[in-house]
């Protein structure tokens, strides 16, 4: 009786029994096998054998983030600052469930220790405590970490990608001809004219990023207050503020909002916060806003959404390489929650589309300004950053998450109605 033993399969014959239907694009790897149709107009090269290992311990975005940040993972023709094209291609690649003949070909190519996962790149994150009460998860010193590893990259990337405005939230573009830097500049007056603000109000800003928003409201007579969990944005946000004379107006503080003593302000603030504060403490984060706004005065809620209001991850690359954390959910449960908790609400727009623009022009920045990005951060944080940008850009493209701005009031039962007659902005 005659056995035959089986030849180890190439990469592309280990691709091919992974991937469910045609591929949508062009597979390369360091054997010199091959695979996808010759006429795609992008291919990925599979550089080594670390990067086969990256892919089968961690299937998904995962495995793919991590041989791609390490560079093992190549995108020809692609510039790494804006991946976009790939992105849309992937969305059509689907893997089978893996079968014991599969994983045992695995086995083969990568011998004994193949299966054991390598160690992911330096710009993976997972907290400590992973799997603990969500106060706990949300504590002080564990946001303040989280908020650290996404925001205190370097100020110098940040100007780099953002632009002038250093504003790091979706932009509100006037047509589809302004460019980012106009945009971000309305998306503040915006949020002004919707708070009703005037010369002499006082404004809180929460989690106020460079200060965008407190120099905005400054500039126009209103005193304006902005805390941020980022030594590194207080910082800059503080020095800003002095460069433009704003310094008996406008202050940022290095600070969890929690820590704020002070009440009655007119109008609160919070744009691109609430993604960090977990949806179970909706309820603590809005009574906190009620307590601390005047009766009669104005909040608005400015974050990226979810299309339903059902649980979900944020996935892996994203809580591992980008917002640790983090948590989304739809507008449905942040209005029924301001609702609950005592506030009128008064007003909500998604802006989902104004966020893939906005995303788009960070990516052209990026692209514009590789070499002095990589100087800053590296290159395998900017490759993070460049899939990160063009990833969410197809998200918002897609439905997948969206961006709402939602207005409420903290009614003055002394003074009904105190609200002015809408509308008081314009869009």
């Amino acid at each position: 009786m005659s056995s035959t033993t089986r030849e180890t399969p190439t990469i592309a014959e280990l691709v091919d029994s992974a991937v469910e239907g045609p591929l949508p694009l062009r597979i390369t790897a360091y054997d010199g096998s091959k695979t996808g149709p010759d006429s795609a107009s992008r291919t990925v090269h599979i550089a080594n054998h670390r990067a086969v290992s990256y892919l089968a311990t961690a299937p998904g975005d995962l495995g793919m983030a991590r041989a791609y940040t390490t560079g093992d993972l190549v995108l020809e023709g692609v510039h790494p600052g804006d991946p976009y094209d790939v992105i849309v291609d992937l969305e059509r690649l689907h893997f089978r469930r893996p079968d014991p003949r599969l994983i045992l070909d695995l086995a083969r190519v990568l011998g004994p220790r193949g299966l054991t996962p390598p160690p992911p790149p330096p710009q993976e994150s997972l907290p400590r405590w992973r799997r603990v009460t969500e106060g706990l998860r949300h504590s002080f010193t564990r946001d303040r970490e989280a908020i650290h590893h996404h925001y205190d990259v370097s100020n110098r990337f940040y100007e780099l990608v953002l632009g002038p405005s250093m504003a790091y939230t979706c932009a509100v573009f006037p047509d589809r001809e302004s460019g980012l830097d106009a945009a971000q500049e309305n998306k503040y007056r915006l949020v002004f004219d919707k708070l009703a603000l005037k010369p002499g109000d006082h404004l809180l800003d929460i989690g106020c990023g460079w200060g965008g928003m407190v120099r905005y409201a400054a500039r126009r007579g209103v005193r304006a207050t902005g805390v941020t969990l980022s030594r590194e944005q207080a910082t800059w946000a503080q020095e800003a503020i002095e460069r433009e004379g704003l310094g008996d107006l406008a202050s940022v503080s290095f600070d969890d909002y929690r820590n704020v003593t002070q009440t009655g302000f007119d109008a609160i603030s919070s744009i691109g916060i609430t993604e960090h504060i977990g949806v179970q403490n909706y309820p603590d984060y809005f009574r906190w806003m009620l307590a601390h706004v005047k009766e009669g005065g104005l909040v608005l809620n400015h974050c990226i959404t979810r299309p339903d209001n059902r649980p979900k991850s944020t996935g892996a690359f994203i809580d591992r390489y980008i917002f640790p954390d983090g948590e989304l959910t739809g507008s449905g449960r942040i209005i029924t929650t301001m609702q609950d908790v005592g506030f009128e609400v008064l007003h909500e727009e998604n802006l989902r589309e104004h966020y893939a623009m906005t995303l788009a022009g960070w990516c052209d920045n990026l692209v514009k300004n590789w070499d002095q990005c990589v100087e800053q951060v590296g290159e395998g944080t900017a490759r993070v950053w460049g899939l990160y940008l063009a990833g969410s850009r197809r998200g918002f493209e897609r439905n997948v998450v969206q961006l709402h701005q939602v207005l409420a009031a903290r009614l003055d039962q002394s003074r009904l109605p105190q609200v002015p007659l809408r509308p008081w902005w314009s869009a």
